[in-house]
């Protein structure tokens, strides 16, 4: 299993990657906001530890934004704050534990093994555009009897756009939800990953399930034909 630590102290974070390590999981290490968004859209993680005072983006609005785009990763935060005030928001904003610091290692290994159990608090459901269909929970997509292989930026922006179905989507909106990591991120990228998505699920089979709209962006075509 892979976790994705959010954790800008780095002795803190080391020696959590090292005993999670030990425990068997996989782990990758972020120490701030955009780099936490940056691993959660390029990997499928089985859940996320994610402190709340990290610098840039906090913790707060990383989950937000996580859960804006449909990511449904169960999440643990951590603070050094002890409020209720802080856990309320934590909780409001998507998390799905809630864990003040200083804390026991055995503690949140129990509640992180808890999460994974139970997965997110909703579970991802299956897509579909006329005969095309996404499952998010397995990762898999298919139009008719016949599978699709996406890469795992593909499937996000698949998904984004399945959900938005018979309504126009901006470059500029798929790039905040998308590529907000990217500082770098131009229209022209989204461009190509448009181009290859098509390439993969409309060509071979004679479909238009997007359409361009100059100056605009894209109309999500209801029936998928």
């Amino acid at each position: 299993m892979r976790i994705l630590l959010v954790e800008d102290e780095r002795r803190l974070a080391e020696s959590l990657r090292a005993g999670l390590s030990a425990e068997g999981y996989a782990v990758d290490v972020a120490h701030n906001g955009r780099d936490a968004l940056w691993y959660a859209a390029e990997h499928p993680y089985s859940a996320m530890i994610l402190d709340i005072m990290l610098p840039g983006i906090n913790g707060y609005r990383v989950c937000r934004r996580l859960r804006e785009r449909g990511d449904t990763t169960p999440i643990l935060m951590l603070t050094a704050k002890d409020g209720e005030d802080d856990e309320i928001e934590a909780l409001d904003t998507g998390a799905d534990d809630f864990l003040p610091k200083p804390f026991s290692y055995g503690v949140l290994l129990s509640r992180l093994r808890a999460l994974i159990r139970r997965g997110g608090a909703t579970r991802p459901g299956t897509l579909r555009l006329g005969d095309l269909e996404l499952d998010q929970a397995s990762h898999t997509c298919r139009r008719g009897v016949a599978e699709i292989s996406l890469t795992t930026k593909e499937f996000a922006l698949l998904a984004y756009l399945m959900k938005r179905q018979g309504e126009v989507v901006t470059k500029a909106e798929l790039l905040e939800n998308l590529w907000d990591f990217a500082a770098s991120a131009t229209a022209n990228l989204v461009e190509v990953h448009m181009s290859a998505l098509r390439r993969k699920v409309d060509l071979p089979f004679g479909a238009e399930t997007f359409r361009t709209v100059r100056g605009a962006g894209y109309h999500v075509v209801g029936s998928g034909a």
